[in-house]
């Protein structure tokens, strides 16, 4: 029997996506929905001083319009982890934090009756000037509590002693704008009461947190909500935590006594759920003159909104990545009118891209090889964590492999100095870095029928990474059947616990599970076909036997066999199992990337014409998807470094660009040749897992500053506030 787990296996629910069968939260059909559609502040600081609905009320198809005058009472969510904008719910009061905050909410028979109804309610405000640009308030930087990953300023040894014995010092500022996460499919909520019980379909990352944060937002026991969410068209971390839109259309269902649907526009998700936040940061950086980093000092200053001050873009890669001695890191936050920022997938890309950015110039200024410069500094264990080793490491292994497989060796290091025709062609690197585990795991329940086919359940999510496959291979693999003889069932708080699918933490977390559940249905399998007198294999000892391609036989003479559906089906009644959660231990996933460039110096447009990248994410459960999510994130890097900036009204506080026309994501013309490589090898920590680690945010964190600096070693010109569009290649003087 060939391995189940690490082959290419296609996906299992790809057939139910192309032929539409796949149900995402939108396509729910509920006999007698409403539909609901929000009204959204125009001014973004200020208060609501009136508010007029009876044009809207009297529109057709109409059923009630609620503002802060009849909205039912919320309950502030606390001590949920999964709530980042704790300290004010939409429609409880009539201030104004940011434009595009809810002000309304019109319920009406369908959808464009909804949205006709909600053009007719007039809103007058109080507005006051809006504080919504972070260059002009970078005076008022504090640092925040501990949020989620510990302190905000952290030092390692003496960065300023480190500094002054440097030979060689680099200080690099550098900007990244405001992101928004543009998922394919829009948040949907469809929220259903059948007496005192709430069932919520619901598009997350999350459906446990949903859960517990609608039940004490509402005010009812967790056991009377169930939350469902089979499918998911991406979230990239907008869709983890739970949003004001989820807990308002709860409230209004049970308000009006029907079911309610709310599908955010385009528009409305760019400020009804979270952003990657504009960021300022500075590092200062000293070496050896062979290139031994003496000192790094990182100081990150990031927008939140003048409610919430929860950040998300930590400088993990600083402290863990090099071995370093003198290390500080300062997480900074300036408040401003703008909705809150939350998770964005990958997001220590920001501390990557500014880290890896300053290393390249570092390269520049010793006259060393970008690649030599890291593995000068490379960190065997966590420097994080007072040399703890870590579960393991092969990012040595991906500068090497990944270098021969770019041809690294042929780039002339000189700026300008490779070039077709009239085309400048850039060579640039960095590492990919992040940590993928330390967070709570999941459950899982096996159930093997007396047909013989497993059920597999578990409350976790595919949010697009394979989820539904890679679940059912583990499976299968454990079990000793075949993929097309397990089902793998997720997306239902009534399946056993899982965290949110978010921080790459699924593979580890719900892998660890699924494998210790159906291990256990193994071994009772195992112990029923020996213990049965009416078995082949009654009588042998249960560690001689073996379950294979649905068949049980002995290891040693092959010549006692039985079938697993056999076996069950004697035995009367399903065989299940359970896990348990246990939590996922703390992991790191690197890897190297390298991108090739031209740019045309005449007009300054730039093409990213390779990507390549080599990992290290421990076992390969399938290289199929394993390799989509590391071009998925090669893909994002492009955009991230290119093109990709939500522009803010700096007088209104207004996004302007909240549509994919204006907001400039990657299309498949702008995508070159992409390879990734994996070194494959389990890691110890993890093997309950079966070795393998979290893996899909990590391609990010090193391929947008393998791109940035690509295009310093094509054109010379070091452009340090992105995205790096055509005028800032020309600038002064041109490329």
């Amino acid at each position: 029997m060939s391995p189940i787990v690490g082959s290419p296996l296609a996906r299992v629910d790809g057939r139910a996506k192309v032929t539409g069968a796949a149900t995402y939260t939108a396509d729910t059909e509920i006999r007698g929905a409403l539909h609901g559609f929000l009204v959204l502040s125009t001014v973004a600081n200020g208060r609501v001083t009136g508010i007029d609905v009876r044009n809207a009320e009297r529109s057709p198809g109409v059923v009630a319009v609620f503002t802060h005058r009849n909205m039912p009472d919320l309950t502030l969510p606390t001590g949920q982890g999964t709530v980042y904008w704790k300290r004010v719910v939409p429609l409880q009061g009539t201030e104004i934090h940011h434009s595009g905050q809810p002000v309304a909410y019109v319920v009406a028979e369908n959808l464009e009756q909804a949205q006709h109804a909600a053009s007719l309610v007039e809103v007058s405000y109080d507005a006051r000037a809006p504080r919504a640009g972070l260059a002009e308030a970078m005076d008022e930087a504090y640092v925040p509590e501990p949020g989620l990953k510990g302190p905000n300023d952290i030092t390692r040894g003496d960065p300023e002693a480190g500094l002054a014995q440097a030979d060689v010092r680099v200080d690099v500022t550098c900007t990244t704008p405001m992101h928004h996460h543009n998922a394919l499919e829009p948040s949907a909520t469809i929220a259903v009461w059948s007496g005192d019980k709430l069932t919520v379909y619901e598009t997350a990352q999350g459906i446990n947190a949903t859960k517990a944060t609608v039940a004490a937002a509402l005010g009812v026991p967790p056991a009377d909500v169930r939350v469902l969410s089979r499918f998911l068209g991406g979230g990239f971390g907008a869709k983890g935590p739970v949003w004001p839109h989820t807990l308002i259309t709860a409230a209004i269902a049970r308000e009006v006594g029907r079911p309610v649907k709310l599908v955010l526009s385009r528009a409305h998700t760019y400020t009804s759920h979270g952003h990657r936040p504009e960021t300022y940061q500075r590092l200062r950086i000293g070496a050896k003159r062979d290139g031994t980093l003496t000192a790094i000092e990182h100081v990150t200053t990031s927008q939140v909104s003048r409610t919430e001050d929860l950040l998300f873009n930590t400088s993990e890669p600083t402290r863990m990545l090099y071995a370093c001695p003198n290390v500080r890191v300062t997480q900074r936050a300036v408040r401003l009118h703008l909705p809150a920022p939350s998770m964005m997938r990958s997001p220590e890309a920001v501390a990557s891209h500014g880290l890896e950015t300053a290393l390249d110039e570092l390269s520049y200024a010793l006259g060393m090889d970008p690649v030599e410069l890291r593995l000068r500094n490379y960190a065997a264990d966590n420097p994080d964590e007072d040399g703890a080793p870590f579960g393991s490491k092969h990012l040595a292994e991906c500068y090497r492999r990944g270098a021969d497989a770019f041809g690294w060796s042929r780039r002339d290091p000189r700026p300008r100095s490779m070039r077709e025709g009239d085309t400048l062609i850039g060579w640039g690197m960095a590492t990919a870095a992040h940590t993928a585990g330390g967070r709570p795991g999941a459950g899982a329940r096996v159930v093997i029928s007396t047909g013989g086919r497993a059920t597999v359940q578990v409350a976790t999510h595919d949010i697009g990474t394979g989820t539904y496959t890679v679940m059912s291979q583990v499976a299968a693999q454990v079990l000793g059947l075949g993929v097309d003889d397990v089902d793998f069932e997720l997306g239902d708080t009534a399946y056993p616990f899982a965290f949110v699918s978010a921080a790459s933490a699924t593979v580890p977390g719900v892998g660890a599970a699924v494998n210790r559940a159906c291990a256990t249905a193994r071994r009772t399998l195992t112990g029923i076909a020996v213990a049965d007198p009416r078995s082949p294999l009654y009588g042998l000892p249960a560690d001689r036997i073996t379950v294979e391609d649905g068949v049980l036989h002995d290891t040693d003479r092959h010549t006692r066999r039985d079938t697993v559906r056999a076996v069950v089906a004697r035995h009367g009644a399903p065989v299940e199992a359970t896990a348990d959660p246990v939590a996922i231990p703390p992991g790191y996933s690197t890897g190297a990337c390298f991108a090739e460039v031209r740019v045309d110096p005449r007009l300054g447009r730039v093409r990213v014409t390779r990507m390549h990248g080599f990992f290290d994410a421990g076992r390969v459960l399938n290289r199929r998807t394993l390799r989509s999510q590391g071009m998925g994130g090669a893909v994002w890097a492009v955009g991230f470094t290119l093109s990709e900036h939500t522009l803010v009204d700096p007088h209104l506080g207004r996004i302007v660009n909240p549509n994919l026309s204006g907001y400039l994501v990657p299309v498949n013309a702008d995508i070159p040749e992409v390879r990734m490589g994996f070194v494959d090898e389990p890691d110890p920590a993890n093997a309950d897992s079966l070795g393998a680690r979290g893996f899909g945010e990590t391609p990010m964190t090193g391929m947008t500053a393998a791109i940035g600096n690509a295009v310093y070693h094509a054109t010379g010109r070091r452009v340090r506030d992105l995205p790096i569009t055509q005028d800032k290649i020309l600038g002064e003087g041109g490329a």
